[in-house]
């Protein structure tokens, strides 16, 4: 049993060497080991500080960017709809133009249509006239050769004048 007591004398230098040992460290090495500890600690705590405020802006950061990504969308959406309005108002105009161009042509080739048959009209009157009065001549030169037929052609077509001026009077 002696091997698991030790002697009085051991126990007694241990004990000294102890609280030497003990008094050097509690005196000059515990606050240093503590500074250490106390400065590695708010090294870490700065740190942690520093990445949750590091988080932090790019937290916000990505809000902005999200924020600035849907603003873009909203204004190209605007200026989407802002075109198609204006095609819209272009191709609304177009054809108005292009409805009033085809009205007034159309127009212009009636009232040129108009003309020309009214001329057509002039040209073949006066050329039935023409035709009328030529052959009338040639009917009378043959027909009326002497002067009592032609008085006589005189008085009816008087009376026929006079008989169509009574009928249309009444």
């Amino acid at each position: 049993m002696s091997l698991l007591l030790p002697d009085s004398g051991l126990l007694f230098w241990m004990t000294i060497v102890f609280l030497v040992v003990f008094f050097i460290l509690w005196r000059w090495g515990f606050p240093s080991i503590i500074k250490m500890v106390n400065e590695r600690k708010n090294y870490i705590d700065e740190s942690l500080a520093k990445a949750e405020e590091a988080n932090l802006r790019l937290a916000n950061i990505q809000k902005q960017g999200e924020e600035l990504l849907m603003e873009a969308r909203e204004k190209q959406a605007q200026i989407l709809r802002e075109a198609s309005q204006t095609r819209d108002t272009i191709v609304e105009q177009a054809q108005e133009k292009a409805h009033e161009e085809s009205a007034r042509i159309l127009s212009e080739a009636k009232a040129e249509i108009e003309s020309q048959k009214q001329a057509a009209i002039r040209d073949i009157r006066t050329q039935v006239a023409e035709l009328s009065v030529q052959i009338a001549e040639k009917i009378l030169r043959k027909q009326l050769t002497t002067s009592a037929e032609q008085a006589q052609l005189i008085d009816s077509l008087l009376d026929e004048v006079a008989s169509s001026n009574g009928t249309e009077s009444k």
